[in-house]
């Protein structure tokens, strides 16, 4: 992934590291558990040209510090604020996917003052249900006695988070996955998965108080998610707009990165 700058930056949550592409308005991406910065490097390559793009490597993942404890939302938002104040970015558009989308709703609505518009995919504003909390817990417990995300916990993994189309016409898709996915530090992303599923808070009364403009994204083959969920989160947010996407699961942006683009490319320019 071609990038201009590469940044480690002090946060809430220890160092954070960012890629910095293009000038211009600014948009941070925040990925799904799992994933780094580079998941949006097709948002990164169509939007460079005219905006300043910081594709954030979340908490305990990729070149980001480890983690050693779990955190709550409201410390992902201010990681969010402190890489702005970082980078001498008053206010920002922010694209998030799962985890991130999660993290777009609280940082919209704790601090309003930094966000232009939001684009939440993927995600929730609910509480893991029981059966989510104990299927994750088992992902987490065979990783630890695997020593890693490794065959047969890796195919489950691939399956929560690509659909059927994407299985069966984008290759390339599958591979990037299963190469992040099995590469991720697990005693470091187990914090994360820990603060992202099982102690999940409910955040429908928190996003009544959104006032910046949110597209919320879901993809119609979202196994993590179901489209009613996540559409719940988008009825929680005064005036926010909800799609649902054909063809994608809970990667959408990576499985076709064109739709994605120009999805968000009309919202900004609203």
């Amino acid at each position: 992934m071609p990038t201009v700058e590469r940044v480690q930056v002090d946060t809430a949550l220890g160092e954070i590291c960012v890629h910095i592409d293009g000038s211009g308005e600014a948009i941070l991406f925040w990925p799904s558990l799992l994933m780094t910065g580079d998941m949006w490097a097709g948002q990164s390559d169509h939007f460079a040209d005219r905006h300043r793009v910081v594709l954030i490597d979340p908490p305990g993942h990729g070149g980001s510090q480890k983690l050693t404890a779990t955190f709550t939302f409201e410390k992902c938002a201010q990681c969010i604020v402190d890489i702005l104040d970082h980078l001498g970015i008053g206010s920002a558009h922010f694209v998030g996917n799962s985890w991130g989308g999660m993290i777009g709703g609280t940082f919209a609505a704790l601090h309003p003052d930094r966000v232009r518009r939001a684009v939440l995919m993927n995600c929730t504003a609910s509480v893991a249900g029981a059966r989510q909390k104990v299927e994750y817990a088992i992902m987490l417990r065979m990783a630890r006695l695997l020593g890693g995300i490794k065959p047969p916990l890796t195919r489950s993994v691939l399956k929560s988070f690509l659909g059927p189309t994407t299985f069966r016409t984008r290759p390339d898709v599958v591979a990037y996955v299963r190469t992040r996915v099995t590469g991720n530090d697990v005693a470091s992303c187990s914090w994360a998965v820990r603060s992202v599923v099982p102690l999940r808070p409910d955040q429908h009364a928190l996003l009544a108080r959104v006032t910046t403009p949110v597209l919320v994204v879901a993809g119609a083959e979202d196994t993590t998610f179901p489209n009613h969920e996540t559409k719940a989160m988008a009825d929680a947010i005064p005036g926010a707009t909800f799609v649902v996407l054909d063809g994608v699961a809970h990667l959408a942006a990576l499985e076709d990165p064109a739709l994605i683009n120009a999805l968000v490319e009309d919202f900004l320019a609203e």
